[in-house]
């Protein structure tokens, strides 16, 4: 009897603790699911908060913009320094340059050279196109070209034996210089008298000049050969 008694009560405790274990699991469960509510919830929050900054910002940033670009058009000063900063692009020969010009060609003399002259006297030189393209610039050349080499302010132009040196890579005659600027000043320019192109011709130097309607010049590095608009 007494061990009867000892396995019913055995089995009472078993049954209470079980009853206590489920409770406690059920009790843990619940604050796990509340706790994941709270996070998830907390999260949306958060979401939505970094969203509606998220979107002040990028308000701020057009308004920016905008004022940037008021600024630009109305403060004469920055639009000065724009300006400023197109043209040194373009001197530079970071910016594409695309307008009206000259083309003016120098080519060796024809004619063969009389007793005692220097055959030299009847060659192109890197000086010749030099003279040529300082008087393209004094006349407003905006952008030149040799031999669909750019000229810009680094650019130098020397003899490498039988031709000459732009910008490193070696061209030869015909040297086809083409300016973009007024194409009127750049012609009269060049044509003045005494100027260096006359004095071209004395010595059977080929030499002539047309005007163009519209050439487009590609930034450095960019390919540098020369195209038509």
């Amino acid at each position: 009897m007494k061990k009867r008694g000892a396995q019913v009560s055995v089995a009472i405790v078993c049954i209470v603790l079980g009853i206590l274990l489920s409770m406690q699991f059920r009790t843990i469960q619940d604050y796990n699911s509340s706790i994941r509510s709270d996070r998830a919830e907390d999260l949306s929050m958060k979401l939505n908060a970094v969203t509606e900054e998220r979107n002040v910002l990028a308000q701020e940033v057009v308004s920016l913009r905008e004022k940037i670009s008021k600024a630009s058009s109305s403060d004469p000063d920055v639009s000065g320094l724009q300006e400023e900063l197109q043209k040194a692009n373009m001197f530079a020969g970071l910016a594409p340059v695309k307008g009206p010009g000259i083309v003016v060609t120098l080519d060796d003399s024809l004619r063969s050279p009389k007793a005692g002259e220097d055959p030299n006297n009847l060659l192109v030189h890197d000086t010749d196109i030099l003279m040529v393209v300082n008087e393209l610039k004094a006349s407003g050349a905006e952008a030149i070209s040799i031999n669909g080499e750019r000229v810009i302010a680094m650019s130098e132009i020397r003899c490498a034996g039988t031709t000459i040196l732009v910008n490193s890579n070696k061209i030869a005659a015909p040297f086809v210089i083409t300016a973009i600027g007024d194409a009127g000043e750049l012609e009269s320019g060049i044509s003045l008298k005494g100027g260096y192109m006359e004095t071209l011709k004395v010595y059977g130097i080929q030499s002539r000049s047309s005007p163009v309607r519209s050439w487009w010049f590609p930034p450095i590095p960019v390919l540098l050969n020369l195209s038509k608009a």
